[in-house]
């Protein structure tokens, strides 16, 4: 590669987070709703949405180059497949995830840099006791954050089941587990398995409400509670996807030591979690996992780990790491109480 060739690339990169910016206006206008039956002309889009014509025009000729939608004749725009997935009624909807980059991850990482010369997360930078704190003081954000974490959950499940055989487990705990779409999932997969949702109170509506729609109401329930205060003796196997990154060794610790006590001698513990390469190359997964792990160091401080930071933190939590899964860019962790 010659050096300019090198520049060029490095300008590309640099330019990535304008592709976010085209993709969050998208979501916002809800084009891919407008473009689920078929094409239209960017007048007629821009009369349901009430944008500018012309700007919105070259809004679209910007979709369409990342491949978000197509032209479908000299004005007119259909929806491609990955453009579908912008679709709030999609299966597999990314749209409260685009939302999310847009409004509240792309302007955090904005302070970056602060984070990186004092270590601290962009909450202690403010005074907030940690990123939740900070988020709950805007109800909005709140919404914005529970539903893209549903909108990456109901993106991983089908990976986590998989990958991992729930068959043996007879009472199924999801600490941390929101609005019960993991939860959901495994119970509907495996007919004779109980659940319970276990999360703060402010969760229990939405997860109560999602369990009844996926059919699985009689067999499930909701428990309110902090994981870092207790978990309740209610299952045999516990279930954590995406918690523990989100914490230094020390809360994690404390998270995973609560996880033990409530659970039964040779009981189940099940991490869904990225795992950090050992040695980080320059795959498209490794990138994604160096990007969360910075995401972890600006947001809540935690991090992404490796196999073995992994298997040191169970060990020292009073668990026996069994078996680590692959799950598409997540692992599944087992492990078991000593």
């Amino acid at each position: 590669m010659s050096s300019s060739e090198a520049a060029l690339k490095l300008f590309d990169l640099t330019q990535s987070h304008r592709i976010t910016a085209v993709i969050y206006g998208a979501a916002k206008l809800g084009i891919a709703e407008l473009l689920r039956n078929g094409p239209k002309s960017s007048g007629e889009l821009a009369e349901a949405t009430g944008a500018d014509r012309q700007a919105l025009g070259r809004l679209l000729v910007a979709l369409s180059t990342v491949g978000v939608c197509s032209r479908a004749g000299a004005d007119c725009y259909s929806l491609t497949e990955t453009g579908a997935a912008l679709d709030g009624a999609a299966e597999n909807s990314f749209k409260a995830w685009a939302i999310f980059e847009g409004e509240m991850l792309s302007k955090s990482w904005n302070g970056m840099l602060e984070t990186i010369m004092t270590g601290k997360t962009a909450a202690h930078l403010l005074g907030a006791r940690d990123s939740f704190d900070l988020m709950a003081r805007t109800p909005a954000n709140v919404g914005i954050f529970n539903a893209a974490m549903a909108d990456l959950t109901r993106l991983v499940t089908p990976a986590v089941l998989g990958a991992y055989d729930f068959g043996r487990i007879n009472c199924l705990m999801d600490v941390g587990g929101g609005s019960g779409e993991l939860l959901g999932a495994v119970a509907s997969k495996y007919p004779h398995l109980r659940g319970i949702v276990f999360d703060l109170p402010r969760c229990e509506e939405a997860a109560t409400r999602h369990l009844e729609r996926a059919g699985v109401g009689d067999r499930t329930s909701f428990t309110a509670g902090d994981f870092f205060e207790a978990i309740p003796s209610l299952a045999d196997a516990l279930i954590l996807k995406s918690i523990i990154h989100d914490w230094n060794d020390e809360r994690s610790s404390v998270i995973l030591r609560n996880c033990c006590r409530a659970l039964p001698q040779n009981g189940t513990l099940l991490l869904v979690e990225r795992m950090m390469p050992e040695l980080p190359g320059t795959s498209d997964e490794d990138r994604a996992t160096a990007l969360s792990d910075l995401n972890m160091l600006r947001g809540p401080g935690g991090l992404e780990r490796t196999e073995q930071q992994y298997r040191h933190l169970l060990n020292e939590s009073g668990f026996d790491p069994v078996a680590v899964f692959p799950a598409g860019r997540f692992s599944v962790i087992e492990a078991r109480v000593r």
